[in-house]
């Protein structure tokens, strides 16, 4: 049995990938190899380019090289977005459909591409796309004799793929006979192609007279022209054809068969930015009625009153600091700040100085550049403060903040300039700081811990929100208000707390505040097996309290009752989280730093 010789076609390149391979190594026998497939691609009059499976290019043809005026060597390994934004050709690399006979409109003109997966042992490995000039398939087809067989039948593969196009395409020569056309524009007369091609493209017409000749006339192109075609309006493009210098006829190209079609188009993108703009109002309606201060809850004199000046101070641009105990909502407060003041469009930028690294927080603040440190992302990063650019910086915890770290906060906010970390180009910052601190600053400066010139520049306007163990008249509202947060959350229909448990609340000091009667109701809603919150669904700590509340009190001062109240909070909540320091102080409605301070002061070891 005489066996076949083999050789392998090669073009030279170096093989890398299963695409490579493809089109590199492609076995063919002896008797019939041709020497090199890169020179039979570069013959083709289309443009070709291939593309592996991440859309780098590994291959183009001379003259898709020439068409982005880019040497070929300098176009492999790009890719193909970058010359191409949006190419479909990733739309082939994904689901494996090819794309034969689209319309591509590019800077020179009207294009015909097909676009191809290559696949290699069943695998989708890359892509191939084909794009010619409609303006060349034209030439060809009147260069083309019919006499040979082989140049009808590549007619006639021409032909499909125009008449693949959803738009009606016609050519005229210089005679005004029609050389070319597509089955829709044909329909329009309701004929076929091959009816009308020969014929004058007057005679064709009727009584209405046909426009895209006039490019032919005048050698201008125009697009988006709107014109009578059989007694349709439609919207078209008209092209002159160009050979060797000279106009050698024109070409139209219908892309809306009637202007309805166009209308509608438009009609739907109206609605569809009327229904954009609807939802960008009601979303930032929703945004401001969560963070209003209609928001938050409260009716004691004392709150209310801090409230009707934040009202106030809103409006204004002035440097605002919220002082207060732990989880009494100085939050809310800043977000309520930006909300009704003048920068609500702008952004809310949210910084805890404590929870920062002190050696991060500098980079974290004002951005750093490429190569200011090891690890530093490329093209650098901005920091917070140019985020908040237009908008309100919220710093949280600033008594926690290193005091080289104060120096430089006080310069922003005297230059209102930023210098990003292994910078030193100046930027403009244009933002409303709002601080907050749980901290008594006073004292820190005479421990030599804060600066005095930077608190007196931030303590423009100071608002003081009372601890919850001082509006101890606003518990019960508090209380209705989260019940109704936490039936929507956990799908429950709790009417309320028992009178033991109300009890039991009125009489707690709350060292968390407003924080921990919500994490203490949020509790209960876990363990609940009814519709009324009883004395059991509380933690351990609060049932304790109320057994042994009576005896200590007459023990001992207020002040002993309440630390050992708070130590006996912690010792429950570590124990509820296993020792997690974290979830304990969540839990508690404190700060992870609080915790550690209460910690220490209270000599409990973890």
């Amino acid at each position: 049995m005489c066996r076949k010789k083999y050789a392998y076609v090669n073009s030279g390149r170096k093989p890398g990938s299963e695409v490579r391979r493809v089109l590199d190594e492609r076995i063919v026998p002896a008797e019939t190899a041709v020497p090199d497939l890169g020179a039979v691609l570069d013959s083709l009059a289309s443009s070709v380019v291939v593309v592996d499976r991440a859309g780098r290019i590994i291959y183009c043809s001379s003259q898709f090289a020439r068409y982005l005026e880019v040497p070929r060597e300098e176009l492999y390994g790009r890719h193909i977005e970058e010359f191409f934004p949006g190419t479909p050709l990733l739309e082939v690399l994904k689901d494996g459909r090819p794309q034969l006979g689209r319309r591509l409109q590019l800077k020179d003109g009207v294009y015909l591409v097909n676009r191809t997966p290559l696949r290699h042992n069943g695998e989708i490995v890359g892509a191939i796309s084909e794009f010619q000039n409609i303006n060349e398939i034209q030439n060809i087809i009147d260069e083309l004799s019919s006499d040979n067989a082989r140049i009808r039948e590549l007619m006639n593969l021409l032909e499909q793929i125009l008449d693949l196009s959803s738009d009606g395409i016609v050519a005229i020569d210089r005679s005004y006979r029609i050389t070319m056309a597509n089955r829709n524009f044909a329909r329009f007369f309701n004929k076929t192609p091959e009816e009308i091609i020969g014929r004058n493209v007057y005679e064709v017409y009727g009584k209405s007279t046909p426009i895209f000749p006039r490019a032919m006339e005048t050698g201008e192109a125009e697009y988006g022209y709107l014109g009578n075609l059989n007694g349709h309006e439609v919207i078209a493009n008209r092209v002159p054809l160009v050979r060797d210098g000279e106009i050698v006829g024109a070409l139209g190209v219908v892309t809306f068969r009637d202007v309805e079609e166009l209308y509608a188009l438009i009609k739907k993108i109206r609605y569809l930015k009327s229904e954009l703009d609807y939802y960008k109002g009601e979303l930032e309606r929703f945004h401001r009625s969560k963070f209003s201060f209609d928001q938050i809850i409260g009716r004691n004199r004392q709150f209310v009153a801090v409230k009707e000046t934040a009202r106030r101070v809103a409006m204004t641009t002035s440097t605002v600091l919220i002082l207060g105990e732990s989880g009494t909502g100085k939050e809310l407060f800043a977000h309520a700040l930006h909300t009704e003041g003048l920068r609500s469009k702008g952004p809310f930028i949210k910084v805890n100085c404590a929870a920062v690294p002190e050696n991060l927080l500098e980079s974290e603040l004002f951005g750093y550049v490429e190569g200011a440190f090891t690890g530093a992302r490329k093209g650098g990063q901005p920091g917070k403060f140019e985020l908040a650019h237009g908008g309100t910086i919220f710093l949280d915890e600033i008594g926690d903040m290193p005091l080289t770290m104060q120096a430089k906060l006080l310069r922003v906010l005297q230059e209102k300039e930023i210098e990003r970390l292994g910078d030193t180009r100046p930027r403009h910052v244009d933002v409303r700081v709002i601080a907050a601190t749980n901290q008594d600053l006073e004292d820190l400066i005479r421990k030599g811990r804060f600066r005095e010139d930077l608190y007196y520049r931030i303590n423009v306007v100071t608002l003081t929100i009372p601890p919850l163990r001082e509006r101890m008249d606003d518990l019960e509202l508090l209380v209705e208000h989260f019940i109704k947060h936490f039936n929507r959350q956990f799908g429950q229909r709790v009417t309320g707390v028992s009178p033991e448990v109300m009890d039991i609340l009125m009489s707690h000091h709350w060292p968390g505040n407003v924080r921990e009667l919500e994490n203490v109701l949020e509790r209960a809603y876990n363990v609940l097996d009814g519709t009324v919150i009883q004395k059991k669904h509380l933690p351990l700590y609060l049932q304790k309290n109320s057994l042994a509340g009576g005896q200590r009190a007459a023990q001992s001062g207020l002040p002993r009752l309440v630390e050992e109240a708070e130590k006996e909070a912690i010792l429950e909540a570590l124990a509820a989280t296993r020792g997690n320091k974290r979830q304990a102080a969540q839990l508690l409605g404190i700060s992870r730093a609080g915790l550690y301070k209460k910690l220490k002061r209270y000599r409990i070891e973890v």
